[in-house]
């Protein structure tokens, strides 16, 4: 794929940001590729991101610059351009950023010159009862002092609305969907429904289904398991929920999972990527399930998401283990894997040299 155009998302906070997006800039008068800052955090009125992209005269790859929350901001905007998305790592618990500030002309000479691989990741997308939206004397409530919020998500034209189904929501989830309360002292009640089977009735602080990617943020927060980035399916998780089964579900991708508020719970809030799109009153309910868009991100190197599972969350080893003897690093295969281990995603070689793309 030849890069013409790119959209730049930078988190304006860090100044190490700032300067890596100095450097992208340059790299791009420097190559005569067309360069576009994305404001998607600017005070005053928040835009879709088909209009944002619009604005940014259609990028064909999105540079991210910050940690994981630009990330899903730059996200949003590569999945409705069906772009390719990068993301240079400045935040403190990353698990989305590619690539570290300092490597970033070296990142974008790599795919300049197509020597990286895209990487596919599952989106989620919605159906509900009614259109999402919030209404005006709870936007300073549910917006949390965090500046301005999101348009509330357009219906999908193309899509068919029917009283069984609902609205179809012009929305893509690269981390997760969550219903949760609106005031401490009220819970919120919800039918949870599986593949049109209904699961349990939940009384909690919130329930949330997560993608694969997701499941290192709120679903783990909340006790969720972590599942391989390269995994399909949807992951339900319930926060603090007052029942006996606490437990995670993960579904099949082809499983939606729906939330209907109850008729004595308390409103609920709708965060989609951590941003509050919505509120449902008792009776309405949303459906979530695998979109059928995908997020392709771009892929440098070899995925190390469990190296990095160990070091963002700081995992230590069991005392009686280190008393046993120090573990290798590495699983240190030097030799081409047996033939009946070809087919697997196994770390290469030490002394291998690096792949050609």
């Amino acid at each position: 794929m030849t890069v013409s155009r790119i959209g730049l998302v930078v988190h304006a906070g860090r100044p190490a940001a700032v300067a890596a997006a100095d450097a992208v800039r340059e790299w791009c008068a420097a190559h005569d590729v067309g360069c576009a800052d994305i404001d998607v955090w600017q005070e005053g009125a928040r835009h879709s991101a088909r209009e944002e992209v619009d604005s940014a005269g259609d990028p064909d790859l999105i540079v991210t610059l910050g940690g994981d929350g630009t990330f899903l901001r730059g996200a949003r905007l590569a999945a409705e351009n069906d772009a390719l998305v990068l993301g240079v790592d400045l935040g403190r618990v990353g698990f989305l950023t590619e690539v570290p500030a300092p490597a970033v002309r070296a990142a974008l000479d790599a795919v300049y010159e197509g020597r990286y691989e895209v990487e596919s990741r599952m989106l989620l997308t919605m159906r509900a009862s009614c259109p999402l939206g919030v209404p005006a004397h709870m936007a300073d409530l549910v917006r949390y002092g965090r500046g301005p919020m999101l348009p509330p998500p357009r219906v999908r034209g193309e899509c068919t609305v029917g009283d069984d189904w609902g609205v179809a929501l012009n929305v893509t989830a690269l981390n997760d969907v969550v219903v949760e309360k609106l005031t401490r002292d009220r819970q919120v009640s919800v039918g949870v429904y599986i593949a049109g089977q209904l699961l349990a009735s939940y009384s909690a602080d919130a329930l949330l289904v997560a993608t694969p990617t997701g499941s290192t943020a709120y679903s783990f927060a909340a006790g969720g398991p972590v599942v391989s980035p390269r995994m399909e399916g949807l992951l339900f998780t319930p926060v603090a929920p007052h029942m006996t089964f606490d437990r995670s579900v993960l579904a099949a991708p082809d499983e939606p999972i729906a939330f209907r508020v109850l008729e004595r719970s308390g409103q609920a809030a709708v965060s989609i990527d951590g941003q509050v799109r919505g509120v449902l009153n008792p009776g309405d309910w949303i459906g979530v399930y695998a979109s059928p868009r995908r997020l392709r991100a771009v892929r440098l190197g070899p995925m190390d998401f469990y190296g990095r599972l160990r070091e963002r969350m700081n995992l230590t080893d069991a005392p009686a283990a280190v008393a046993d003897g120090q573990a290798a690093p590495l699983w240190p295969v030097r030799s081409p894997p047996p033939g009946d281990l070809g087919h697997l995603a196994l770390p290469p070689s030490p002394d291998a040299p690096p792949p050609h793309h």
